[in-house]
């Protein structure tokens, strides 16, 4: 659901996004989302239709601010399924840290909170598709290991560039983002590409 001035639209979104990361997904609710933008709360319910609606609206914002649209073309020029396999990772390694605030906040409640749930699945719906079409074009060139069923490629793929395994390499073992990304390649190719 969308209607209503645009600058209020953003204003709501960016508080969304803010108290989010401030609160760590704890106890964020449309009458304070409300207050912080200097709207009423049916103002919210206007422009979002529920509080899932805002959640997820404020993840899919959050990628329009980091232009996830304009990082992703990386894949889109790549030659082979290789290529896009490694732009895949690069363009994932640098954009974690930039999502990060967000993504933790909706973790840290999705348990217990239905709307944080919703909002979490949307995205991680989007970045499994993305693994699929990595894969894909890995199934496409004959590229992809013999051992691997696309659909267990996919999952394994989502699995090893889960946000959990970044924040453990990186912030728990001290990994640079260019060390994540070089290291996420070279496993990942000797994971998926057939050896022929």
């Amino acid at each position: 659901m969308s209607s209503g001035d645009p600058e209020t639209r953003k204003r709501i979104l960016e508080n969304t996004w803010r108290l989010m990361e401030k609160r760590k997904g704890q106890n964020v609710l449309i009458s304070e989302v409300a207050r912080e933008a200097g709207v009423s709360r049916q103002a919210v319910y206007l422009h979002f239709g529920s509080r899932a609606g805002l959640l997820i609206a404020t993840v899919r914002y959050a990628d329009e601010v980091n232009r996830l649209n304009e990082r992703i073309q990386g894949m889109n020029i790549a030659a082979n399924g290789v290529e896009v396999l490694e732009a895949f990772i690069e363009f994932w390694g640098n954009y974690i840290p930039e999502i990060y605030g967000l993504a933790k906040a909706l973790v840290a409640v999705r348990d217990v909170d239905k709307d944080a749930a919703v909002a979490w699945d949307d995205r991680m719906q989007v970045l499994y598709q993305g693994c699929r079409s990595t894969i894909d074009c890995l199934v496409r060139d004959q590229s992809l290991a013999p051992e691997w069923d696309p659909h267990q490629a996919t999952d394994m793929l989502w699995s090893m560039i889960s946000i959990s395994v970044w924040e453990n390499l990186t912030l728990e073992r001290g990994w640079s983002s260019d060390e994540y990304i070089s290291r996420m390649k070279v496993t990942l190719k000797r994971l998926f590409i057939s050896k022929n």
